[in-house]
């Protein structure tokens, strides 16, 4: 009975321990709203493409390990990153102080700049004098979001957000909103280069509320940043990013 009871507690032991060791990473879950074009998107057939999409990809083959994409709203991303429902955010995520507080993140991917997108015309700038009183869209828990309520709303904009991009692009289209404040880039291939942007353009200049992007990551899981952080700068060193960045930008993306 007691040789039974020890086999038991050394069972026990071994299946806590093999929990703790059970991330091998053989498989990494990234979560994705796609919804952000050129970074990430959905062709018309369901496949997901992008920037993003192929810096996955090749994180992944780096690594040796499988490729999966869980597909997840974008406000929800950081908690459902808690709830394990997958391994790590890709999804042109922002890397701010508010979000250091839940999360880690890899080294910059890329940082471009946010920008206000009006119908031409219009005399809208993105200053909190002249958009008192405008209807200015956004999306759900989007450093554009903080910065349009930390700056413009106390003056007076009425700052709208969005769950889902396309329907900020939606509503500026139909009239019901005065501008949206986007990812310069995102807004321009999203938006600003379809048939249905011929109407609007940018105003003012270049934005930055962050340092860039990276891949969000639960402060539990160091062994895999790491591992991430080594595979980023493999493909900034051999060439593979700039070769990445070519088929979607006129620019280098990784910024200063």
């Amino acid at each position: 009975m007691k040789k039974m009871f020890l086999v038991a507690i050394s069972l026990a032991i071994a299946c806590v321990s093999g929990v703790a060791s059970a991330d091998d990473w053989s498989t990494i879950r990234f979560g994705v709203d796609p919804t952000s074009p050129p970074f990430e998107s959905k062709t018309p057939s369901g496949t997901l493409v992008g920037f993003d999409i192929d810096l996955g990809t090749e994180i992944c083959t780096r690594l040796h390990a499988k490729c999966v994409w869980v597909e997840n709203e974008f406000d929800g991303l950081i908690p459902a990153l808690a709830a394990r429902k997958f391994d790590a955010i890709l999804s042109s995520m922002s890397m701010t102080e508010k979000r250091r507080q839940q999360i880690d993140f890899s080294s910059r991917l890329y940082k471009t700049p946010n920008r206000l997108v009006v119908r031409k015309g219009s005399g809208l700038e993105p200053t909190p004098t002249s958009l008192k009183g405008k209807k200015i869209g956004v999306q759900q828990g989007s450093i554009q979001e903080t910065y349009a309520k930390k700056y413009w709303e106390p003056a007076g904009a009425i700052v709208v957000s969005y769950q889902i991009q396309d329907q900020v692009y939606a509503d500026l289209i139909s009239g019901r909103l005065d501008g949206v404040f986007q990812d310069a880039v995102t807004t321009e291939y999203g938006l600003l280069k379809t048939q249905n942007g011929k109407n609007f353009e940018f105003s003012g200049g270049d934005i930055y509320s962050s340092n860039g992007a990276g891949i969000g990551l639960r402060k539990s899981d160091a062994d895999l940043e790491n591992k991430i952080n080594k595979a980023i700068e493999g493909m900034l060193a051999d060439g593979t990013y700039s070769r990445l960045a070519k088929k979607y930008f006129e620019f280098d993306p990784y910024g200063s």
